[in-house]
């Protein structure tokens, strides 16, 4: 129970993974991960006797990793291997995994922490799916998934519209083959499957690596025969125009019946292979006592343990009853709906307009305001997300297929003090634009990013007030934007020009001013 309540030390990451588990159903399978792990390791513990020979480690691991995800809630660190693919510092699953092994230390000590090693292994698969795996083997399999349903139709004699993802048997009655439709989420689920039976029956490695493999592989090929049942399905259709309302309804049940029919395949070669003594490891003889052991260093561990939570679950008991207040739930509706607050004048720039910048579903992004100088110079667009933790432009400009000409750090001196920002410069054929971001805490503002051609960081500094205090001083970011329609402006002369355009702007500018509306008491 006490294991279970100190979740409340790494509370973001597990608000974060729910959010994750309960918004993107190629990830939902990752919910079950830590329920798996935790009775792994009771069955485990209970072979070694229930014993308690815990090591005070496992304290001094629970507390660097709750000080550790603190910092990340004050600060922002990315690590970025490529335009498609960064990782915020520390990743959830290092997060959730470091828990679980400081808990098994704790109470169970060093033999429960090796006799529990797949299982805690198994939490590193939180994130089941992380995103390089959807850019680079997802999106592959989605246009691999509808070639082979368009062939298996076209050698049925049946016509089809020209577009590769979209088969239309008619104007008006087909499918398109969503990434949803590629198979990963029956592969994942089946390997996983394979994966935990395999340790549980103290399969050899080949075998385990054999069952897993196999497993993964089916829940593709079942789903090629998903997709080729699901085109006779629509052939049949075509004849019974009662049946294209339920096309949809049609897939579930189809794709269902296959899932199944592959999982009673998996368990019978599980069962199998567990029946064969060349499989399976011989059990692992233990001189360890049988009875639980216990002595007052199991209290004093005890205490240790609970005196963290209760430090940490007051800041989150704290937080829930600010952010389940009616007047918060007022003020964030003002907040959503409303335009940003900023001042009417910046130096000699003039506030001229207002907007915001909102998601399809309807969740702010960016407030914006456009500042013009007295003299009808160059515009300058600011933008303050009071949502974001972080702003990196160019994995923004990535997803729209744009990549930067140039990308750099910049320094530029404003009305408190000199701020770092990470400059960006795009042409997308219809305007340059110079696009600069930071992240402001409290009362200070900066971003930083290191030099790299495929890799490197971008983060921020927390200010020591955050880092003693238990409240989330939330990191803010700015991006400041410039724009030219002149597209065939040398870009290293257009981008000098936008930065000088910048600097004059940001001279007179109080970037964490700026954010100070967007912060409560």
């Amino acid at each position: 129970m006490i294991a279970v309540l100190g979740l409340c030390t790494v509370a973001s990451t597990v608000n974060a993974l729910w959010f994750l588990w309960t918004t993107d159903a190629l990830k939902s399978i990752g919910m079950f991960i830590p329920l798996v792990s935790f009775v792994l390791v009771l069955r485990a513990w209970r072979s070694l006797g229930w014993e308690t020979e815990g090591s005070w480690w496992g304290l001094v691991v629970l507390v660097v990793t709750a000080a550790v995800v603190h910092v990340r809630d004050q600060a922002i660190l990315v690590f970025v291997f490529s335009p498609k693919w960064s990782v915020y510092i520390p990743p959830h699953s290092l997060v959730a995994f470091a828990y679980g092994a400081g808990v098994v230390l704790l109470f169970g000590g060093t033999r429960l922490f090796r006799a529990a090693l797949f299982p805690l292994i198994l939490l590193w698969f939180v994130n089941p799916i992380p995103h390089i795996f959807n850019v680079f083997v997802d999106l592959p399999l989605q246009r691999a998934s509808a070639h082979v349903a368009r062939g298996f139709a076209m050698a049925l004699g049946q016509p089809l519209s020209p577009d590769q993802l979209r088969l239309m048997f008619t104007p008006q009655f087909g499918m398109f083959i969503a990434p949803g439709c590629n198979g990963i989420r029956g592969a994942v689920t089946m390997g996983f499957i394979a994966l935990i039976a395999g340790y549980v029956y103290r399969f050899r490695w080949y075998a385990h690596a054999g069952v897993v493999a196999g497993a993964v592989l089916l829940g593709y090929v079942f789903n090629f025969a998903r997709l080729c049942i699901l085109v006779l399905y629509y052939l049949v259709a075509l004849r019974f125009p009662s049946l294209q309302n339920k096309a949809e309804m049609g897939d579930y049940v189809i794709g269902a019946c296959l899932f199944l029919l592959g999982t009673f395949l998996l368990f019978h070669v599980v069962r199998r292979l567990s029946e064969s003594p060349d499989q399976i490891k011989p059990p692992v003889l233990s001189s360890l006592s049988t009875g639980a052991s216990a002595g007052s260093s199991f209290y004093l561990r005890f205490a240790g343990m609970l005196a963290l939570v209760l430090f940490s679950g007051y800041g989150v008991a704290r937080a829930y009853v600010q952010t389940h207040s009616g007047s918060y739930a007022a003020e964030r509706k003002i907040e959503q709906d409303a335009p940003g607050q900023f001042p009417a004048q910046i130096g000699s720039y003039r506030l001229t307009r207002m907007w915001n910048e909102n998601m399809f579903a309807g969740p702010l992004i960016f407030h914006w305001a456009e500042y013009t100088p007295a003299d009808g110079g160059t515009p300058i667009a600011v933008g303050v997300s009071p949502v974001l933790g972080s702003h990196d432009t160019l994995i923004c400009h990535s997803a729209r297929g744009e990549d930067p000409i140039w990308r750099d750090q910049l320094t530029i001196p404003t009305a408190s003090e000199p701020i770092s920002f990470s400059g960006s410069l795009f042409n997308d054929g219809a305007t340059q634009s110079l696009e600069a971001t930071t992240i402001c805490n409290g009362g200070s503002c900066g971003e930083y990013s290191s030099d790299r051609t495929h890799f490197g960081f971008v983060y921020s500094k927390p200010t020591s007030h955050s880092l003693l205090s238990q409240d989330v001083q939330r990191p803010i970011p700015i991006l400041l934007k410039v724009e030219t329609t002149n597209t065939t402006l040398p870009a290293e002369k257009a981008r000098q020009q936008m930065t000088a355009a910048l600097r004059s702007f940001l001279a007179s500018a109080d970037l964490a001013g700026l954010t100070q509306p967007y912060r409560r008491q």
